[in-house]
Order: structure tokens, then C-alpha cells, then sequence
């Protein structure tokens, strides 16, 4: 790795040594041939599968943590920024790992929280209400439009929301 002082002296840059070709494996053309990356990445996939549910866990935990910080602080931005994380990052992902349902409850979250001008405007029940809902969904296992609980529970808090939010513009 090499170091090199820019010209005012505050900054300065590093240059990483280039060694990825030493983490590569040159396939032969034979074995090039045979190689499917999409049934590898399937594989992977697969291979990794096994944690999904712990990861929509962990992150439904942090959400959780993150509505406990609004309930004991009040509802300000600076309380507000990490449940709208919490919940942007469950709808990037519940997709990827199996939940489906689960993300678009998220999105719907997040358009919430995104519509209201202010924090101090939104209804804390609602956000609560919302917070229960994925993880109870999570917990349950209510990945998809067939699981009828999960289905209703998003229809409900969609109606809820679009009420409030209908509300909100009169």
C-alpha cells in the first residue's frame, strides 16, 4: 500500500495494493464451458436461505428499538431518522429474503413517515401499529398474499394510513 501527501498537506490518499488477481480462480475452457453462474448464484442463494429469518429478525428488533427511542424521547427528526431506516431497509430486503408481504407493509410505513411534513404530525399509535405488524408478521411467518392474516393486516393499515393521509390534505 502506498501513501501520498496532497499538495496542502490535510489530506492525503491511499492507494490499496491491486492483488484481486490473486483472489480470482482462472477457470480452463473446459471448466469455463460447464459454468453456469445462474445455477451458482441459486446455490448460493439457497446456501444462505437458512439465515433469512434470523436477519428479518434482527432487523424487525431494530425497528422495534428504534419506535422504544420515539416512545420514551417523543416524536422529533433526530428520533424519527432511525425507524425510517429501520423500515427503508426491512422494504429493500424483505423481497430478497422471503418476505414479500412484510416489505410492502414497510414501504407503506415509509411512505407515511415520507408524506407528513412534520414528525411531530404523525400518530404515534399509527406508528406503533405499524411497528407490531411486521414484527408479528415476521414472527409468524407471513411472507406472502397467501397468508390471509398477513394480507389483512396490510389492507387494514393501508386504509388507516390513506385515511389519515386524505385527512391531512383537507
Amino acid at each position: 500500500m502506498s501513501a501520498e501527501t496532497i499538495e496542502d498537506g490535510e489530506q492525503e490518499r491511499i492507494t490499496p495494493p491491486n492483488d484481486l488477481r490473486k483472489k480470482v480462480r482462472i477457470m480452463g475452457p473446459r471448466e469455463a464451458a460447464k459454468f453456469d453462474p445462474i445455477k451458482a448464484a441459486e446455490v448460493a442463494l439457497e446456501r444462505l436461505s437458512k439465515n433469512f429469518g434470523g436477519w428479518m429478525t434482527g432487523e424487525t428488533d431494530d425497528l422495534s428499538s428504534a419506535l422504544g427511542t420515539i416512545q420514551n424521547e417523543g416524536l422529533s427528526a433526530e428520533t424519527l431518522s432511525p425507524l425510517y431506516q429501520c423500515a427503508h431497509n426491512i422494504k429493500g430486503q424483505a423481497l430478497t429474503l422471503g418476505y414479500p408481504l412484510v416489505g410492502s407493509v414497510s414501504a407503506s410505513l415509509c411512505n407515511l413517515i415520507e408524506t407528513v411534513p412534520t414528525p411531530e404530525g404523525l400518530p404515534l399509535p399509527l406508528l406503533e401499529q405499524y411497528v407490531v405488524a411486521i414484527r408479528a408478521m415476521v414472527a409468524e411467518g407471513a411472507k406472502d398474499e397467501n397468508n390471509q392474516t398477513g394480507l389483512a393486516l396490510l389492507q387494514s393499515l393501508n386504509e388507516v394510513t390513506d385515511e389519515f393521509l386524505n385527512h391531512l390534505k383537507t
